[in-house]
């Protein structure tokens, strides 16, 4: 199959994703497009960014693994330090403040204030997002934030970057 064409029929595949999920927001949250937009797509920057840092992690574990062998001492491990991933242009995220965590939170919990608490953690740890964050998680129900979470979950790791100007 042509290049192309798989990516045109993934993109179309996330248009569709996303209709549906805009789609839900009209039909049950009351609010208006212009108010659960930022939310969104906030929600969908989280998912990517949580992606680029795993693979900045797991990066970093090889290396440490790498730097522990033989008669070496292992220094303290970079993992937890936001500078080894903003030294490659990655955002830092706390583990509350990842994606999964989010998306494996129970409907009882307060969902909203979890992801509003989230992107302060990452404004805190990423200074030049300072501000830009959505936090008004709180406007919707767990339920609806939780069927959220699943609907970004769905979208593949590996979409095209082109994609993202058709999501806004």
């Amino acid at each position: 199959m042509d290049c192309s064409i798989r990516k045109n029929d993934a993109n179309g595949t996330l248009e569709n994703r996303l209709w549906e999920s805009a789609d839900q927001f009209r039909a049950n949250s009351g609010l208006k497009s212009q108010e659960y937009s930022a939310p969104v797509l906030g929600l969908i920057f989280l998912h990517f960014a949580e992606v680029r840092f795993s693979a900045q992690c797991a990066g970093l574990e090889k290396a440490g693994a790498n730097h522990g062998k033989g008669n070496l001492p292992r220094r303290g491990s970079r993992l937890d330090d936001p500078a080894a991933y903003h030294a490659e242009g990655i955002l830092y995220l706390v583990s509350n403040a990842r994606f999964d965590f989010l998306l494996g939170l129970p409907e009882a919990q307060n969902i909203g204030a979890k992801v509003n608490e989230a992107m302060c953690d990452i404004e805190k740890h990423n200074p030049q997002l300072a501000g830009v964050l959505p936090k008004t998680y709180n406007l919707f129900t767990s339920t609806l934030l939780k069927e959220l979470l699943k609907k970004v979950s769905e979208i593949p790791a590996t979409v095209d970057y082109d994609a993202f100007g058709r999501i806004y």
